[in-house]
């Protein structure tokens, strides 16, 4: 599979230009590439715009849900749509949505970690079901936003679900930027199973952002990674039956007792 991942600046409180430059890069790397899979990173119509995010959040009209849609569908693409702040319920989600070649939305999640260092739980409202796996031309992937990085069990969730790629769509700061490496690392070692992790680039609200989007082996290997400040495009075509070979390697899901671990 080959997959082009975006590392974006994003213009913040302005959906209208963030899929302009979307729908631009989308026409460069499809003619250049002709990428199988496209990924956005988190909250790439509006940024960290908490306090507005109620004007600005995806409403029932799924503005930007039926663009991606008919993006996917022009362009016979399968597209992990980063996040995109969404009001259902008169609440807002941080939610992920994925759509295959012919438009078809086949997977929601709604971020379930809040991040209490930017007070998220006073504008979002955290994800009530399970992250699970949804299958892209015949590979089994599951997709996790920014801070949810941080808990090995929901990783290890997919996994034992069958995931062989974890995909991470990140607006993660220049701060932790050790956290942000180390942890990709570490959830693809303990997993066994691709990590492919999408970030912004630029600053907002006095917060540099980290960059740094990146492909890990099953292996814990970086096979690809941007660089810290720039907006730029990661290619990179892995191959899932290394999945399968490093299990079998270091058969670490036989060896699990999860009745010893409570």
């Amino acid at each position: 599979m080959k997959i082009a991942i975006y590392q974006m600046d994003i213009v913040p409180a302005d959906p209208v230009a963030n899929r302009e430059k979307v729908k631009n890069w989308v026409e460069e790397v499809m003619a250049a590439e002709s990428p199988d899979m496209l990924v956005l990173p988190e909250m790439w119509t509006t940024a960290y715009t908490l306090p507005d995010l109620h004007t600005l959040a995806e409403t029932e009209k799924k503005e930007t849900a039926q663009w991606l849609a008919s993006l996917a569908k022009t362009y016979d693409v399968n597209i992990i749509g980063g996040s995109i702040a969404t009001m259902e319920n008169e609440k807002i989600y941080n939610r992920a949505l994925v759509f295959d070649r012919v438009g078809n939305c086949i997977h929601q999640y709604d971020k379930m970690h809040l991040v209490p260092m930017l007070d998220e739980h006073l504008y979002l409202a955290g994800g009530k079901e399970k992250a699970a796996i949804f299958t892209v031309d015949g590979i089994k992937i599951g997709v996790i936003i920014c801070y949810d990085l941080r808990f090995p069990e929901l990783s290890r969730q997919l996994a034992l679900a069958g995931a062989e790629i974890i995909v991470i769509v990140a607006e993660w700061p220049e701060a932790r930027k050790d956290h942000w490496r180390i942890l990709q690392r570490a959830r693809a070692i303990e997993n066994q199973c691709f990590i492919v992790a999408a970030n912004r680039v630029g600053t907002y609200n006095d917060v540099q952002f980290c960059g740094r989007s990146t492909v890990v082996s099953p292996w814990g290997e970086e096979i690809a990674e941007g660089s810290m400040e720039k907006e730029e495009t990661i290619i990179v075509t892995i191959d899932s039956t290394q999945v399968r070979s490093v299990r079998n390697q270091v058969p670490v899901f036989q060896s699990r007792r999860p009745n010893l671990y409570e």
